[in-house]
């Protein structure tokens, strides 16, 4: 008999355990489950890698840092003693900004690195470099060309690697998207984002991430300017295990039809200049205006991960109080912060869990 007493004993803390508490929060046996979701000493490349828990965890302590130190005006040294080289092939006003004001802010030392500061690959190889950097910072960022930069450096460096931007994904911009989405709204599941425009990196990131949070996400693009083919394949059996809908279509207002969000970007990036004149052809009919959202749902909003050009969306929706992009932007700190700090350090946000 006591031995019975004693199983069911231990049976019932395990129980208990799996629940996290406090006077402030309450229980809640899903911010337990994401209490567990270490991210510590993992990079991120593509967000195709992270879990739904894995990737609301980053929101999370994203939320828990802006709430701590942008309201509660404390001050968090959470990287006190940290360095983070910054490699930057493509320039950048937002990823520079809230990388290297961000990790200041948390006590650490950012290091920018340009073509003219360090000649990745060329000079001296990814693997060289990424040895080298291991041994004298904590962390990289690295804004690139090429994917195969990323992964090369990734599999030559002892710590841990982040896209700043790549041709193939923008992960960063998305986890910042999706905070501002979540903080207009409420919560992101059942939401409806619609893309339309390029078939770029930045919907690449959405397509990797907008299921695992509930989200539905329609996509329009010009005929011959559609996502990556093994991009989408992934993305379609997201959507298929967590029952949401990936609507792909090469008319914008059929994207657009009953949709929460409109989302466009840059239809010319870096490195495509000389297709200008081609490409602002081909996306005619494209750029998001008053009209576009009447077909949406009454409580439309829209984003743009900057710098924008009139073509994309006219100044009557840009600057509209329907517009987040602003906030977008500011969020560029707070979530690049957020997995900075998840990827480097054992922290447990400290604020309730936002909802999801």
């Amino acid at each position: 008999m006591p031995l019975n007493l004693f199983s069911v004993s231990s049976c019932l803390l395990k129980c208990l355990k799996s629940f996290h508490y406090s006077p402030q929060r309450g229980f809640r046996g899903g911010a337990a489950s994401l209490s567990s979701a270490s991210l510590k000493g993992r990079s991120c490349l593509t967000l195709k890698d992270f879990s739904s828990d894995e990737i609301k965890r980053l929101l999370w302590v994203s939320a828990d840092l802006k709430h701590q130190i942008k309201h509660g005006k404390q001050y968090l040294p959470l990287l006190q003693g940290k360095a983070i080289a910054m490699i930057f092939e493509k320039r950048s006003t937002r990823t520079r900004m809230s990388t290297e004001t961000g990790f200041a802010l948390l006590g650490g030392h950012p290091c920018f690195l340009t073509s003219q500061d360090i000649h990745l690959g060329v000079n001296e190889s990814c693997t060289d470099t990424a040895r080298v950097l291991s041994g004298l910072c904590d962390i990289v960022l690295a804004r690139v060309y090429s994917h195969s930069t990323l992964e090369e450096l990734d599999q030559e460096a002892s710590i841990p690697i982040i896209n700043g931007l790549s041709e193939l994904y923008h992960p960063i911009q998305i986890l910042a998207d999706f905070l501002t989405l979540q903080e207009h709204y409420g919560s992101l599941s059942g939401l409806t984002v619609s893309w339309i425009g390029d078939g770029n990196n930045v919907l690449h990131s959405f397509m990797m991430t907008a299921a695992k949070l509930g989200v539905h996400l329609k996509v329009a693009t010009p005929k011959g300017y559609e996502p990556d083919k093994g991009v989408t394949e992934e993305a379609q059996r997201l959507s298929k295990h967590h029952g949401t809908q990936l609507v792909l279509t090469s008319d914008p207002m059929e994207a657009a039809h009953d949709s929460n969000v409109l989302v466009t970007d840059t239809w010319v990036s870096m490195g495509q200049e000389e297709e200008k004149k081609r490409r602002l052809k081909d996306f005619h009919g494209y750029q998001i205006t008053m009209q576009t959202g009447n077909v949406a749902k009454p409580d439309w909003t829209f984003l743009h991960c900057l710098p924008r050009k009139m073509e994309e969306v006219n100044d009557q929706v840009f600057y509209s109080s329907r517009s987040l992009v602003f906030p977008e932007a500011e969020n560029r700190k707070w979530t690049i912060m957020g997995l900075m700090v998840s990827l480097l350090t054992d922290y447990t946000p400290q604020i309730s869990m936002p909802k999801f």
